[in-house]
């Protein structure tokens, strides 16, 4: 792979995206009549920047930077994990607290993320990123690059819906009412998939920049679409 000028920080971007978003998951919130988790607020713009990755640069740096991704989020959790059970230092005390042990509370209510929200996460993301991925690639060679819109769009659609419909079952069912996660799953969906609709306009803007910036402008015809296949 020869090199980039911006895909080292759209893959830090991309990368924070994922982090903060899964941080953010554990708190569900209502925006008017809208239910999610706290990292839908940011979690779609991961899917955008991975519609530039594969627009630009081809399936198999957007599948390289998933992977990355992926090992970023396993080591979040496993710091997070260890941390988490750890014993305080004695002294430790944080602002607003009395106690170690209520500060530990505290702390662990927040990073101590459950095995279930973190399973649902990685499963998801994977799930969910290849497949907007995948989609997107395939339909550039159809499309022979034109009418970005429709393959952005329609690679939200299917991927989004892998991702919601991955992750809230694994990381929530059983823990609200059927109804409150139905209700959260269409939200969540409406709201990633608008998010996407809305940042149309920027996306071709960041894709046109990105494409005469680094001269590439990368068509998947002969791709091996594993994504496993890390060397091909």
């Amino acid at each position: 792979m020869r090199p980039y000028r911006f895909l080292d920080l759209i893959t830090a971007l991309f990368v924070t995206v994922l982090i903060v978003s899964n941080i953010t998951s554990n708190k569900l919130l209502e925006l008017g009549q809208l239910s999610f988790d706290g990292g839908t607020i940011l979690f779609p713009l991961a899917y955008i920047f991975g519609d530039v990755l594969t627009e630009v640069y081809g399936y198999k740096t957007s599948r390289r930077v998933i992977w990355i991704g992926f090992a970023c989020l396993v080591l979040m959790a496993l710091t997070f994990a260890a941390v988490v059970a750890l014993p305080p230092a004695t002294f430790w005390v944080l602002s607003g607290f009395n106690t170690v042990e209520a500060s530990q509370m505290a702390f662990a209510a927040v990073l101590g993320q459950t095995p279930r929200i973190v399973l649902g996460s990685l499963v998801a993301y994977w799930a969910g990123e290849f497949t907007n991925s995948y989609i997107l690639a395939k339909l550039k060679v159809r499309t022979q690059g034109k009418q970005l819109w429709t393959r952005t769009i329609s690679s939200t659609l299917v991927g989004q819906l892998v991702d919601t419909a991955v992750f809230l079952p694994i990381a929530f069912l059983g823990t609200v009412s059927n109804a409150d996660l139905w209700e959260i799953f269409i939200s969540n969906y409406v709201f990633k998939v608008s998010v996407e609709v809305l940042f149309t306009p920027l996306t071709y803007q960041v894709v046109n920049f990105l494409k005469r910036a680094e001269n590439e402008d990368y068509f998947d015809r002969t791709t091996n679409f594993n994504p496993l296949a890390f060397n091909n």
